[in-house]
C-alpha cells in the first residue's frame, strides 16, 4: 500500500519521513512501513484532543509495529531460506535526528536490529535513533524506564558487536563495489579474492521464489566459488548493472536480459578496506519497488 492514498494535502508530511523510517527499521518491509503509517493517520484522525501530533504517532506506529512482528517471527520460520530486508532505493528515511546512526539504514545495521528482541528493537530505535528521552519510550511500551534504559542497552551492544567498525567512507565504498562487479563479470578469481575480508559473509535472498543459497556462505573462498558459480549461469545473458543507492549505500541493481534479477549491496571493514559482507536480494516480492531504468 503506497502513501498515495493519502490526500493531496497530506497531514502527516511534517511526520512522515520519520514515520516511516521507524516503521521500516522496525520491520525490515517498506510496502508494511506504508501500510503502519497509513494505519496511525486513520487512528490520529479519529482521536479527540491530540495535544502533541508527532508522540501520539510515534507511539501508534511503535505499538502496530510490535503487534505485526509477533506475526512476522511466525513467518520468518516457514520462510524459504536466509532473510534480508527489503531494499529501498534513493531515500534516506532519515530519522531527522542528531544521532551516530540517524541515517543509517544499512542491511548491516537492519540485521543486527533483528537479532533484537522486538522490546529491545523499539527501545534501541526510539531512544538511540530516533533521539526520544527515555520518559516518553516507557509510555510507548508501557513499561517502567528503568526496564527501557536496560532493553535499550542490552540491544546497543548487540548492534556495536554485529556491525562492521569504522564504516568505509562513501568513495571507497562505491570505488570498491565497482572493482567487484568488474571481477566478477570477468572471472578474476584472485581480484574477487583480494577484495573479501577472509572471514567475509554473503547472504542472499530468494524467498523460496528465486534461486539463492538457503544458508549464509562464510569465507572469501567459498565466496568466490558462488560469485564465479552465478557469472558462469549467466553467461548467455545480457547482463546490465545499474550503480545506485541502497538502504543509503552504493549499491547496484542487477537487470539479467532486461529485467531486474536481484539487488547487490555490501558491508566494508573500514580498518581493512575489505568486504565483510555480500548482500543480494533475488526474491521478487521485495523488488517490486526497484526502479525500473530503461
Amino acid at each position: 500500500m503506497s502513501s498515495s492514498r493519502l490526500p493531496e494535502r497530506d497531514p502527516l508530511a511534517p511526520y512522515r519521513a520519520r514515520l516511516t523510517g521507524l516503521a521500516y527499521r522496525m520491520l525490515g518491509s517498506r510496502g508494511d512501513a506504508d501500510d503502519v503509517v497509513q494505519d496511525a493517520w486513520l487512528r490520529f484522525a479519529a482521536a479527540d484532543d491530540v495535544r502533541n501530533p508527532e508522540a501520539f504517532l510515534v507511539t501508534v506506529v511503535t505499538r502496530l509495529c510490535l503487534d505485526r512482528l509477533k506475526s512476522a517471527r511466525a513467518q520468518r520460520e516457514v520462510y524459504v531460506g536466509a532473510w534480508l530486508p527489503e531494499p529501498v532505493f534513493d531515500e534516506t528515511l532519515s530519522a531527522e535526528a542528531a544521532t551516530e546512526l540517524a541515517d543509517d539504514l544499512s542491511f548491516a545495521l537492519m540485521l543486527a536490529l533483528d537479532a533484537l528482541t522486538p522490546l529491545e528493537r523499539a527501545a534501541f530505535l526510539l531512544h538511540d535513533v530516533f533521539d526520544r528521552p527515555f520518559a516518553e519510550v516507557a509510555r510507548t511500551l508501557e513499561r517502567s524506564e528503568a526496564a527501557c534504559r536496560q532493553l535499550a542497552a542490552r540491544a546497543r551492544r548487540s548492534v556495536r558487536g554485529n556491525r562492521p567498525v569504522p564504516v568505509e567512507p562513501p568513495e571507497g565504498h562505491a570505488r570498491l563495489l565497482t572493482a567487484f562487479c568488474k571481477a566478477a563479470a570477468s572471472g578474476d578469481v584472485s581480484a574477487l579474492a583480494n577484495l573479501l575480508r577472509e572471514d567475509a559473509i554473503a547472504i542472499t535472498d530468494g524467498g523460496g521464489r528465486k534461486l539463492a543459497a538457503l544458508k549464509p556462505i562464510k569465507g572469501a573462498e567459498k565466496i568466490v566459488r558462488f560469485i564465479i558459480g552465478i557469472a558462469g549461469k549467466n553467461a548467455g545473458s545480457e547482463v546490465r548493472v545499474e550503480p545506485m543507492m541502497v538502504n543509503g549505500c552504493a549499491g547496484a541493481l542487477i537487470f539479467l536480459d532486461g529485467e531486474v534479477d536481484h539487488t547487490l549491496s555490501m558491508a566494508i571493514d573500514g580498518d581493512t578496506g575489505r568486504i565483510a559482507a555480500i548482500y543480494i536480494v533475488r526474491n521478487p516480492d521485495k523488488l517490486r519497488h526497484a526502479p525500473r531504468r530503461s
